[in-house]
C-alpha cells in the first residue's frame, strides 16, 4: 500500500487523532540523505512525526520540525505542509553509534542536551516559533512534550521505523492521538497503555497491517470516524530561481571569488541532493 495518512475523530468529539504509513518517504529519505542505520532511525522518527502534525494543518499552511542536540547528528530538519507532501535532511548522517541493548541508540545520536523548534507558516505575517528542551531525545516522546505543554493539548506520540537486513528502511509509521476540550487525559492515559500491549506500529505495516487496522485496534470500543486521508510523498521545493536567491544573499563578491576559483558555482539541495550550476552568465542574472 503507498504510503498514507488517516485522521480521525471520535463520535464524541473528545479525541482526535492521525495514523500514518510514512515507509516509502523515509526509505526515499534515509537513501537521499546517506543515513547509517541509527541515523536512518533517527530521521525516520521525525520525518514520520512532521507527517502527522502535518495532519492539523490546512489550505497552504506549513510546518517545519528541528532537533537540534549535542550528539554525532547535530541537526535534523523536516518540513511538511496539509497536503503530505515532506522533505528531510540530517546535518551529519553518519552516527557512527552500533545497535545498543538489542535497539538503537537514537538518543545518543540526537544527543541528551537539545532542543526541538517547531516553526509554523500559518499564512499570518510572521511564522509561529516555538521551542523546547528535549526531554528524551528519542524524537516521539519530545513531539509529545511539545503538544502538551507548549499547545496545551494531552498528546501520545508515536514513530516507528524497522529497517530491513540490509539496513534499509523496512517499514516505518507513526501514530498522534489527542484529548480536546474539555478534556480527558485520563484516556490518553488508557490508549497510551493500550497500545503499549499492541505489537510495535512498524512491524504491523511492514506485515501488511494499514494504518486503519492500528486503529481499528486501538480504538477498540470507541466509535470513531475517518475525517479524511491524504496520500504521503517526498517533495522538494528547490529550484534554480530559489538557490539563485540564496547566493544573493551571499553578496556578489564572495559569489565572483567562487566563480573565479573553479568556473562555475554549484549549490547542491541539501534534501533532494539537485546540483545546480551557475556559469557566468548566470550569474549574472543573478544579480541583475
Amino acid at each position: 500500500m503507498a504510503d498514507h495518512l488517516v485522521r480521525i475523530l471520535s463520535e464524541d468529539g473528545t479525541l482526535r487523532g492521525a495514523v500514518c504509513d510514512s515507509t516509502e518517504l523515509v526509505r526515499q529519505i534515509c537513501l537521499k540523505q546517506g543515513t547509517d542505520i541509527t541515523a536512518s532511525i533517527a530521521l525516520g522518527r521525525l520525518c514520520t512525526g512532521a507527517a502527522l502534525m502535518g495532519a492539523l494543518l490546512k489550505g497552504r499552511q506549513r510546518l517545519a520540525l528541528m532537533v537540534e542536540g549535542n550528539g554525532p547528528l547535530k541537526k535534523l530538519h523536516a518540513e511538511t505542509d496539509a497536503q503530505g507532501n515532506l522533505r528531510a535532511s540530517v546535518k551529519e548522517p553518519i552516527s557512527g553509534l552500533p545497535p545498543k541493548d538489542g535497539g538503537f541508540d537514537v538518543a545518543g545520536a540526537v544527543g541528551k542536551a537539545g532542543f526541538l523548534h517547531v516553526i509554523k507558516d500559518l499564512g499570518l505575517k510572521e511564522p509561529y516559533r516555538s521551542m523546547v528542551m528535549l526531554q528524551t531525545s528519542e524524537i516521539a516522546e519530545d513531539l509529545a512534550y511539545y503538544l502538551t505543554t507548549s499547545e496545551q493539548v494531552p498528546s501520545l506520540v508515536v514513530c516507528g521505523v524497522l529497517l530491513g537486513p540490509d539496513g534499509t528502511v523496512a517499514a516505518a509509521g507513526g501514530l498522534l492521538i489527542q484529548s480536546m476540550p474539555p478534556g480527558n487525559p485520563a484516556l490518553i492515559a488508557k490508549l497510551e497503555q493500550r497500545f503499549a500491549e499492541l505489537p510495535p506500529l512498524s512491524r504491523t505495516i511492514a506485515e501488511g497491517g494499514s494504518a486503519l487496522d492500528i486503529l481499528d485496534a486501538l480504538f477498540e470500543g470507541i466509535a470513531y470516524n475517518k475525517i479524511l486521508e491524504i496520500p504521503l510523498q517526498f517533495k522538494c521545493s528547490c529550484s534554480q530561481a530559489q538557490i539563485g536567491r540564496v547566493l544573493r544573499t551571499m553578496g556578489r563578491e564572495e559569489v565572483e571569488s567562487v566563480l573565479a576559483e573553479q568556473g562555475e558555482v554549484t549549490v547542491c539541495c541539501e534534501y533532494c541532493r539537485e546540483s545546480y550550476c551557475f556559469d557566468a552568465q548566470g550569474i549574472d542574472a543573478v544579480f541583475a
